[in-house]
């Protein structure tokens, strides 16, 4: 396992904060992973897959960093159309590799950048379409005992950007099967470019940034409250409400995590004063 001392981990956060940690760990199997946390489990131990639904509020960091990317991101092809994907398996290589062998059920998550294990913990999804739609089971080290574990997915308790691995994390996701069906690969093809053309639309590509901010609050939408508030290009230090959609906040010239936070607080503060609605965030302060 390779292990990295000093490490800069700000090609490793997909809104390029500047930020170091200690230790870095890139585990490449499950024996890796209960050779980490054997002795203390989660205890000044910081996991991250590929970086894209984090905001890093300090620039050092005394905890070791488990990192969960390529280092950890075979993805297998088994009978019936059934996809099996290590953690650290990017929602761009799945897509990608599911319409090399024609299979259908993943292309809504074409050009969102997630890992597919962070995909599984938050319940990633778009346009009504969700992981858990197309999930089978999970295979996960359950630090509470150190023993690897298998779960379906029924018995994960899927909410709407939420499930059991976001509420008890104690447990580390390490592989999932997910169910694709066969379909025309020009029709796969089709609609990925359809998603990424809208996506690119509507959402700032310019600047480095997480994806939207915020949950969708029940009963109402966010970008247009953020738009009747007048807060896009709301600026603090180098964060700044996207001006192209409110529901986002970029990095437009070198943003600490700590301006991030602050432009979170003050939306939050005037869409509470306005529309009387706490804005829940969807991305995870480290």
């Amino acid at each position: 396992m390779k292990i990295e001392n000093n490490f800069d981990l700000t090609n490793y956060n997909s809104y390029k904060i500047k930020a170091a940690c200690n230790r870095a760990f890139f585990p490449a199997n499950e024996a890796d992973f209960i050779e980490i946390f054997k002795n203390s489990g989660l205890d000044n131990k910081v996991i991250i897959g590929g970086g894209y639904n984090i905001i890093f509020s300090k620039d050092h960091y005394e905890e070791d960093f488990i990192m969960l990317g390529e280092n950890y991101s075979s993805i297998t092809l088994e009978p019936d159309n059934v996809v099996v994907c290590e953690a650290g398996v990017s929602t761009i290589v799945l897509t990608e590799f599911a319409l090399t062998n024609s299979l259908s059920g993943v292309e809504i998550f074409y050009d969102i950048p997630s890992s597919l294990g962070g995909a599984v913990v938050m319940n990633a999804g778009a346009s009504g379409e969700e992981i858990k739609d197309i999930l089978v089971k999970v295979r996960y080290l359950d630090l509470t005992d150190m023993k690897v574990k298998e779960i379906n997915k029924e018995d994960i308790g899927y909410e709407y950007r939420n499930s059991l691995f976001q509420r008890e994390t104690n447990k580390v996701v390490l592989k999932v099967w997910l169910q694709l069906h066969p379909k025309n690969a020009d029709e796969i093809k089709d609609k990925m470019e359809t998603v990424k053309e809208a996506r690119w639309a509507k959402q700032p590509k310019e600047h480095p940034n997480a994806g939207s901010v915020f949950k969708r609050p029940p009963g109402h939408y966010v970008g247009p409250m953020i738009d009747e508030l007048k807060l896009k290009g709301f600026r603090i230090g180098g964060a700044e409400v996207s001006k192209k959609h409110g529901g986002f906040i970029v990095n437009v010239d070198n943003a600490t995590g700590m301006d991030i936070i602050n432009v979170i607080k003050h939306v939050q503060a005037m869409v509470k004063e306005r529309f009387g609605v706490d804005l829940e965030i969807e991305q995870r302060i480290i």
